[in-house]
């Protein structure tokens, strides 16, 4: 079709902001205006790797989690601005505890993800009003990367921040069809927030970037019509594959425990061995390829990530290996 050939629209097509705002009344019982908080992305990474140069001044800090999505911190520091970071503990159940934070002066901008990559924990309803406030009084954008919205077990509903009255004035959420709609490499995305902050990440995007590809949109909108059945069958997928892998490192003698959501296991290493020894002897050894939980921040050092986008066979073939395997 010749009309797909041509420079596709910055802010993305009519047709899927308006599915997305469906799409996001049905899930969250939430209205969003089509036209002026929706923003099409090339996957939600775009928008959080821009979201440091549309809201800090040089030498600002921004407020970011550890572990993370290393995104997070190398976005904010190529923006000229300071990274501020804080932990995500085990006995807060991965959660920040806000009351802790010592803010720095010109603190512009905190970034969260739940449910969480790599803790797979989820955030409370009660958590986010918290956040909400926390971030109302000190004045601070919140930037929430909601990649892993859908995918969630044992029943358990992830919330979004602009369910909470006033969240709108501060916050930006981001969304991904890589996860829950499985398009990866399609790249497709959107944000959706506040519309002065919107305005001023499209204005930041038309400098960086193009528009997403009108039939990667087109595709958008069938992705977003998708039926809770197919959804749920996702979700089934992922929860038996995680049962698999948590017993299987249990019966190993790993301390892992059972992710709320997200894609992901995050083990303790065995001690007294860090996170970057063990995860280059699994591959070098037995050949299983973990993520050393240092590259995700200080926190990680003695844990390890691994990942459920394998198969449950692939998975007990990983379980098998690192049952021969000798520290």
């Amino acid at each position: 079709n010749p009309e797909n050939h041509r420079h596709p629209v910055y802010e993305g097509i009519p047709e899927l902001r308006t599915k997305i705002a469906e799409w996001f009344f049905q899930r969250f019982k939430v209205k969003l205006d089509p036209e002026n908080e929706i923003l099409i992305l090339g996957g939600s990474k775009e928008g959080l790797s821009l979201a440091p140069v549309a809201f800090l001044n040089p030498n600002d800090f921004a407020l970011v989690p550890d572990p993370a999505y290393p995104v997070y911190k190398r976005s904010v520091l190529l923006a000229g601005g300071k990274v501020d970071t804080f932990p995500l503990l085990k006995e807060n159940d991965w959660l920040p505890d806000l009351e802790r934070i010592k803010l720095k002066p010109k603190t512009r901008l905190i970034f969260l993800n739940y449910p969480n990559n790599p803790t797979g924990s989820v955030a409370s309803k009660n958590f986010i009003q918290k956040l909400v406030d926390f971030a109302r009084d000190n004045d601070i954008i919140i930037c929430h990367d909601m990649a892993y919205s859908e995918i969630t077990y044992d029943g358990l509903k992830s919330h979004s921040l602009l369910e909470i009255a006033n969240a709108r004035k501060i916050a930006l959420e981001f969304f991904s069809f890589s996860k829950t709609c499985s398009l990866t490499g399609w790249r497709l995305g959107f944000v959706v927030g506040n519309k002065e902050l919107i305005q001023a990440l499209t204005q930041v995007k038309l400098t960086f970037s193009s528009g997403v590809f009108h039939p990667i949109q087109r595709a958008g909108i069938t992705a977003l019509a998708l039926s809770q059945k197919d959804l749920a069958g996702l979700i089934k997928t992922y929860q038996v594959r995680r049962d698999v892998l948590v017993n299987g490192l249990k019966e190993l003698g790993w301390d892992a425990e059972f992710p709320k959501g997200a894609i992901f296991v995050w083990a303790k290493t065995p001690e007294p061995f860090d996170s970057m020894s063990v995860s280059l002897s699994l591959i070098q050894k037995v050949g299983v390829l973990t993520t050393p939980g240092t590259g995700l921040g200080e926190q990680g050092k003695n844990h390890i990530r691994f990942s459920l986008t394998s198969s449950v066979e692939r998975i007990e073939e990983a379980l098998r290996k690192m049952k021969k395997f000798k520290f």
